[in-house]
C-alpha cells in the first residue's frame, strides 16, 4: 500500500504575514516558488500514481513546480473558509475577541465570497477526499497539494480523530508530510519536513 503525500503550498505574502488565507487567491512569493521547486527530488524518489490539488493558484503552482503538473483539481482541497476573519491575523482578531482560538471558537460569517465554515464542515470535505483517494493507495503513493488547516484536519480524520484534532499538527509552508499505516492502522510516517536544496 502506498502513502498519502501531503504538500503544503509555498509561501504567499499573506502566509508570510500570518494572515488567514482561505478563499482569497494569492500567488506564491519568489521564496514560495523556490521552496516548491525543492520538492522535486523528494517526489521523484516516490511512486506517485495520482496527484490532486486545491484550485487555489498557490496550490496549483506549487504542484506544477514540484513536478506534479498532471495533478487534478479537487475543490474539496480548498482551505478552511475563514468567513469574516479572512485576511486577518490572530493577533488582530484577538483585539476584539480576546483569547480567540480558531479550533475552539470558529469563525464569523463574512461576505458572499467568504460565508465561513465550521471545523465539522472542513472535516466533511476532508472525509470526502480520503474516500476518493483511499482506493488509489493500493497502486502507490497519492500526493495532495493544499493548505495548512485543511491538511491538518485531513490528517486528524486519517487518524480517526475528530476534525478539531488537526490543532495538534503544526504545518509550515513548502513542507512535505506522509501518512501511512503500521500493522494496518493509520499513522503519520513523516510530518512538517522541510525540503533542503
Amino acid at each position: 500500500m502506498g502513502e498519502l503525500i501531503l504538500l503544503r503550498h509555498g509561501e504567499t505574502e499573506w502566509s508570510r504575514d500570518r494572515r488567514h488565507t482561505g478563499r482569497t487567491d494569492l500567488p506564491l512569493t519568489a521564496a514560495g516558488e523556490a521552496a516548491a521547486r525543492m520538492l522535486v527530488p523528494a517526489l521523484t524518489r516516490r511512486s506517485v500514481v495520482a496527484a490532486f490539488t486545491s484550485p487555489a493558484q498557490r496550490a496549483t503552482r506549487t504542484a506544477e513546480l514540484a513536478g506534479l503538473a498532471d495533478a487534478k483539481t479537487d475543490p474539496d482541497l480548498q482551505e478552511w473558509d475563514y468567513g469574516g476573519y479572512e485576511g486577518r491575523t490572530t493577533r488582530d482578531i484577538r483585539e476584539s475577541r480576546p483569547g480567540w482560538y480558531l479550533w475552539r471558537d470558529g469563525v464569523i460569517p463574512g461576505d458572499a465570497d467568504h460565508p465561513g465554515e465550521t471545523v465539522a464542515q472542513v472535516g466533511a470535505r476532508a472525509d470526502a477526499v480520503l474516500a476518493r483517494v483511499g482506493p488509489l493507495l493500493a497502486d502507490g503513493d497519492v500526493a495532495l497539494v493544499a493548505h495548512a488547516h485543511l491538511l491538518r484536519v485531513l490528517t486528524a480524520r486519517w487518524l480517526t480523530l475528530p476534525p478539531d484534532g488537526g490543532r495538534y499538527f503544526r504545518l509550515d509552508t513548502g513542507t512535505l508530510c506522509t501518512l501511512g499505516t503500521e500493522h494496518d492502522k493509520p499513522v503519520i510516517t513523516t510530518w512538517n519536513t522541510p525540503v533542503d536544496a
